[in-house]
């Protein structure tokens, strides 16, 4: 264990924060486009962050790929969900037929997806799913921790290395998605954890749990408090206590996009508690990060303002699966489009003196 912490220590120390210069220049760049200066507001600052974030003015967005890490949870166990736990084997699965929400999102917006058995009560013997199972799921929270810290790092470790393979690949934009019935409980409580907040607050119906089943919730994620006293000081633990291996996954996919420069969008509820925890860890990775979506879940404001970012779209969606990342990589897209290819006011004729006492 010791070897590992320190092991993922150094790794974040090498993590570096976005480039400024750039990032500025990109700026001043799209200040001297024929529109009002900072007109398409987010836009801009999405192109700025991906100049910055790769270190030069000629951004890609493509090819990207969302990874789905797909694990179960013990706290099943508690009745936390209406639906039964084999669904998740059954998704996971499904992932591969292209037939879910997030296949048919991605196939727009041309997208890859990679699927990662990290933790599922099952076994599968599919090319399409990566088999880096740590457990055959976490342990009932409620009665016992999670897992333990060694499997927690060991999680996280597979989310780096997998990563790690897509940058090696090609990939230049990556998304964050997981399947894993009970997560939204998981999630609460590392973010109820690490937010310092009640339960209550952070925890929501989920795929739309009755009024039992949220109770159930909530019992269980104040049991496992009361047992375990996860450390808000260090996030390794509230995960090992309280969390999922798709968390400590998604962890992972966070810390290696940052290690290697690239953008990773964030997908709703359960990828924002991961990453959360991520942020805890390494506060650059913020640089790195762009939210899609606001989850109804009713913790979802609070992770996204805690780690300071807004997210770019309010769609009612609450699906999971890095469902939110294909329609954020469109707008990537467009922004590029539109402001690598405008002309400027010299090339269209116009005065700029016109427009710039309309500021950002």
């Amino acid at each position: 264990m010791k070897r590992e912490r320190v092991q993922l220590e150094q790794y974040i120390k090498e993590i570096e924060p976005l480039n400024l210069e750039v990032a500025k220049k990109m700026e001043a760049y799209m200040d001297g486009l024929t529109k009002p200066v900072g007109s398409l507001g987010k836009l801009e600052q999405l192109v700025s962050q991906l100049a910055g974030v790769a270190g030069t003015m000629e951004v890609q967005t493509k090819p990207r790929i969302t990874v789905i890490m797909c694990s179960d949870n013990g706290v099943c166990d508690q009745e936390v969900s209406s639906c039964p736990q084999e669904v998740t084997a059954t998704v996971t699965y499904n992932f591969t037929r292209g037939i879910t929400g997030v296949n048919k999102l991605s196939e727009f917006a041309g997208a890859d997806i990679h699927i990662v058995d990290i933790g599922v009560k099952a076994d599968f013997n599919h090319p399409l799913i990566h088999n880096r199972k740590v457990a055959y799921g976490t342990k009932d929270m409620s009665l016992a921790p999670a897992m333990t810290y060694e499997e927690a790092l060991e999680a996280i470790w597979v989310g780096i290395e997998e990563t790690s393979q897509l940058v090696k690949a090609g990939y230049q934009v990556f998304g964050t998605g997981e399947m894993g019935i009970g997560n939204t409980t998981t999630s609460a409580a590392v973010t109820a954890v690490l937010l310092g907040l009640e339960v209550e607050e952070v925890t929501g119906k989920g795929a739309g749990a009755k009024d039992e089943v949220y109770a159930n919730k909530v019992g269980a994620i104040k049991k496992a408090f009361a047992l375990h006293h996860p450390n808000a000081g260090d996030p390794v633990d509230v995960l090992a206590k309280v969390g999922g291996l798709d968390l400590c996954g998604l962890v992972g996919v966070y810390l290696a996009a940052a290690h290697a420069r690239k953008v990773v969008v964030i997908d709703g509820f359960i990828a924002a508690a991961a990453a959360l925890v991520a942020y805890k860890l390494c506060p650059e990775v913020k640089d790195y990060m762009v939210a899609s979506h606001l989850s109804k879940e009713v913790g979802m404001q609070r992770l996204l303002k805690e780690i300071g970012l807004e997210a770019h779209f309010n769609l009612e969606m609450r699906l999971g699966e890095g469902s939110g990342c294909p329609i954020l990589y469109n707008l990537m897209d467009m922004a590029t489009h539109t402001l690598l290819g405008m002309g400027t006011f010299e090339e269209a004729g116009v005065d700029k003196s016109n427009y710039m006492h309309i500021w950002k």
